[in-house]
């Protein structure tokens, strides 16, 4: 019997517009020779919501149709499964035996939506609770990186409690000019500013406060942004490297997912091969001290001298049809039926071997 696969998606972070396309290709990318894939929907409020009546011949969830008759629902532990119960009635109105979370930014890719479902016992996609916590906060990222010897760039640590600690003249000094500043919990751009004086710093504190109550000043790093995807539990693989190329100051939401103006990739992308392999040897290394399994995508920062820094990882990479976690591995071998065949499998492999 194939397994049914819930593809989870929606949630209430500023990236729930982001997880309504991934989902989408998602679904209509997914090997329904192998599994009975569902969807299964967060609302922007945070509540569970559920269409059985959903068209599900050639979805396009960005239409947000498919919250117009949606029943709100919650999750319970099953023989071998999840239900789907409906709120007010307590119907079971579907069930599932494996998780696709694709809900991008808070609740989704920081750990809380992963323990939901470890206390569910449920095999899902993507690292488990503690690697998507200390994914998600950029802060403590850096903080096991640089304890690993893994180079990062320099920065600063801001608390909304004491945002004065360290003012502009302070972490231009240390950092120099341009600066970012940005929340250090929240995913696709979302809240990211470039400075270079004092005004626009103080703009952008303001702005990335609003995003999360601690934030990251960092020195800008001059060079290509190289991005690599990963994929495995303990048996860990890496993909061809890719290289984004924007017009704008840097790669921001709006590039990522609305205008798509001013941007282009390279994948592979044109650098030195034995530069090619250390990064990706420090990819993978950065996969396993970050407690990561199943799939992240790593970017770095290459100088003009060969030198790299690792910027951020993301352990809930975006699967729109722009996302460079798929195209990159589409263009080292593997195309997104299989890639998607494989996330599910190693959420399976990494459930058996906990039990």
């Amino acid at each position: 019997m194939k397994p049914t696969v819930a593809i989870l998606f929606g949630g209430s972070s500023a990236e729930h517009d982001v997880s309504l396309n991934s989902a989408t290709n998602i679904f209509n990318a997914i090997n329904i020779e192998k599994f009975e894939p569902i969807l299964l929907a967060m609302d922007r409020e945070g509540n569970w919501r559920f269409n059985p009546y959903y068209d599900q011949s050639d979805i396009q969830l960005s239409n947000n149709d498919y919250f117009l008759n949606a029943a709100f629902v919650y999750l319970r532990k099953g023989i071998e499964n999840v239900e789907i119960i409906e709120l007010n009635s307590h119907q079971v109105l579907s069930k599932f035996q494996v998780a696709f979370p694709i809900i991008h930014g808070t609740f989704g890719e920081d750990g809380t939506l992963q323990g939901i479902l470890r206390s569910l016992d449920l095999p899902f996609v993507g690292p488990d609770l503690l690697g998507s916590a200390i994914g998600m906060d950029k802060d403590i990222t850096k903080r096991l990186l640089r304890d690993a010897n893994i180079p990062i760039a320099d920065y600063f640590t801001l608390y909304q409690f004491d945002e004065k600690e360290y003012n502009f003249d302070t972490i231009s000094s240390k950092l120099g000019l341009p600066l970012f500043v940005k929340p250090a919990n929240a995913g696709s751009s979302v809240g990211v500013s470039k400075v270079n004086n004092e005004m626009e710093y103080s703009q952008a504190v303001n702005l990335a406060f609003q995003y999360d109550k601690k934030i990251l000043v960092e020195e800008a790093v001059i060079g290509k942004e190289i991005e690599c995807a990963i994929l495995g539990n303990q048996n860990v693989q890496a993909s061809v490297l890719g290289e984004i190329i924007t017009d704008s100051k840097f790669y921001s939401y709006d590039e990522k997912y609305i205008t798509l103006d001013g941007i282009k990739t390279k994948i592979p992308a044109e650098i030195d091969t034995g530069i090619a392999e250390k990064i990706k040897e420090t990819a993978i290394k950065a996969f396993r001290v970050l407690s990561c399994e199943g799939m992240s995508r790593i970017d770095f920062f290459l100088r003009e001298n060969n030198t790299f820094v690792l910027n951020e990882i993301n352990t809930l990479p975006g699967f729109t049809k722009t996302s460079m976690y798929p195209q990159l591995w589409e263009k080292t071998g593997i195309p997104l039926k299989i890639l998607i065949t494989a996330l599910i499998n190693l959420a399976l492999e990494r459930h058996r071997s906990d039990h």
